[in-house]
């Protein structure tokens, strides 16, 4: 069983985000980016697949430029065998439907069972892109999923469905998996491993590499389009309510209800 794990650089969540001029963007020149959180529990459980010998090959795939192989070459010190980074101008202004057709044709082409995803990207939360690319391939899929096991070709995936209560999901492979916090406990990569990976290959794939039309991803093919960036309102400045118990509470009250709209 070949397991694929999809990963997303980000914007790294103690860095100082600002918005560009145009409100079109984050301004990227002194931004420190990471792996996305969660999609390190994607890469831990496809390492412990791995070591159990439930999975022959553990292959990342990114869609990002060149910037991002330093967090491809850190996954590939976990555990990954290689990687592969999906990279072409046609691909620049994918909506999340966009960029689940280039990772659905990315997976496919290495005959993939099992794809680990985050259960989210920390930049944009949508938490889309593994359910479209379920669809695409015609998987099954679990999605948050904290608790996981693999047996033959049959997985069982478990998750909080609310108020303490918990979900269980079996189905057969082939399927896709988003990954929560709790799934595991991700490893550091030990300076051996950070030395080897970089002999781990990590292949560039381009539109015409997947075979895809350019005109169905892209800016030209979104269906959702993020048209402006702002920052929240500050917050307004407190107030100290002046008067005896009764008239304090009744004011209390009122903002509440008549400023606050909370009540």
């Amino acid at each position: 069983m070949k397991v694929g794990v999809c990963l997303k650089q980000v914007p790294a969540t103690d860095t100082r985000i600002r918005i560009n001029g145009a409100g079109t963007g984050i301004e990227t020149g002194d931004v420190k980016f990471e792996t996305n959180p969660y999609d390190e529990y994607a890469v831990e459980a496809a390492t412990q697949l791995k070591e159990q010998k439930k999975a022959t090959e553990v292959v990342i795939f990114t869609l990002g430029e060149a910037g991002a192989e330093s967090r491809i070459r850190d996954a590939l010190a976990r555990g990954a065998d290689r990687a592969v980074r999906l990279d072409d101008p046609a691909f620049a202004g994918s909506d999340s439907l966009g960029k689940a057709r280039i990772l659905a044709a990315a997976l496919k082409a290495e005959d993939i069972s099992l794809v680990l995803c985050g259960r989210q990207a920390v930049d944009t939360d949508s938490s889309s892109v593994p359910a479209m690319i379920a669809e695409l391939l015609g998987f099954a899929q679990a999605s948050w999923v904290d608790k996981l096991s693999v047996d033959g070709g049959n997985f069982s995936a478990n998750r909080a469905a609310g108020s303490g209560a918990r979900e269980v999901v079996t189905g057969a492979l082939p399927a896709v998996v988003s990954c929560d916090k709790g799934l595991n406990t991700p490893r550091y990569a030990s300076l051996p491993n950070i030395m080897a990976a970089k002999k781990k290959p990590i292949v560039v794939k381009n539109a015409a590499a997947l075979g895809i039309d350019p005109a169905s991803v892209g800016a030209g093919a979104a269906l959702v389009v993020e048209t402006r960036l702002t920052l929240p309102p500050g917050r307004p400045a407190g107030r100290i309510l002046q008067g005896d118990a009764a008239t304090v509470a009744a004011e209390l009250v009122s903002l509440l209800r008549n400023e606050a709209k909370v009540i």
